[in-house]
């Protein structure tokens, strides 16, 4: 599903955010990638879901490699990877059904069943009473399942997340993890980021990786 080897990536002004990374995720498993800010979480993140290529070493996702990727070849991976973000990322001045049907309408679904797949979507985040409510109308976490409703929209193969409760209170982020575990449970693999160690800690059976200033420090598959 995802597999990095000897992943490093350099920022001209920056230097190394990342340095000889590998770890690999298999299908439907759930993982977190852990570590403080500056540790390469987000990186990490944006090498998996190819809006950035590494400079040295391999990321390969869903059977696209990083070394082999065309432009052509980026939409059919943007389709197999969903990715959620702290900052929610919705469209204002819209609705929740709007803002998931806005997916549905860009990745040329058929004009008849964006409505109906729109509605299926917010269902399964458990968000089908606001569908007709503006974004701005919505607590922290409900506009979170809206962005986890929108990264659903092609069925994706892989989910990403990160820092999806970096702004959200006890109450939402339990709601938005059970959502995740959910999700997880149908088969798709999962990879989160965050900084919040005790959220780890509350799900002791998902794999664990731990960056620190660039470096694989740990991976709980090997202890």
């Amino acid at each position: 599903m995802i597999k990095l080897t000897n992943v490093s990536k350099e920022y001209p002004k920056r230097g190394f955010a990342l340095r000889d990374v590998s770890f690999h995720v298999k299908k439907g498993e759930f993982a977190f990638i852990t570590g403080h800010s500056g540790s390469g979480k987000s990186t990490t993140m944006r090498l998996i879901h190819m809006a950035d290529q590494p400079t040295d070493g391999e990321v390969r996702v869903t059977g696209y490699s990083s070394d082999k990727v065309t432009e052509r070849d980026l939409w059919k991976v943007r389709r197999r990877v969903g990715i959620v973000f702290q900052d929610f990322r919705l469209l204002p001045g819209r609705t929740a059904l709007e803002n998931v049907a806005f997916v549905l309408e860009v990745t040329g679904t058929t004009p008849r069943s964006i409505l109906p797949r729109a509605q299926k979507l917010l269902t399964q985040v458990g968000l089908a009473p606001k569908a007709g409510s503006l974004v701005h109308e919505l607590s922290g976490g409900e506009q979170q399942r809206v962005a986890i409703a929108r990264a659903l929209a092609n069925d994706p193969y892989l989910l990403l997340a990160d820092e999806p409760t970096g702004n959200l209170d006890d109450r939402a982020t339990r709601g938005v993890m059970d959502l995740f575990w959910d999700i997880n449970a149908t088969g798709m693999a999962v990879l989160m980021a965050t900084h919040d160690l005790e959220l780890v800690r509350r799900y002791p059976n998902a794999r664990v990786f731990e960056l620190d200033q660039g470096r694989l420090v740990y991976d709980s598959a090997t202890g």
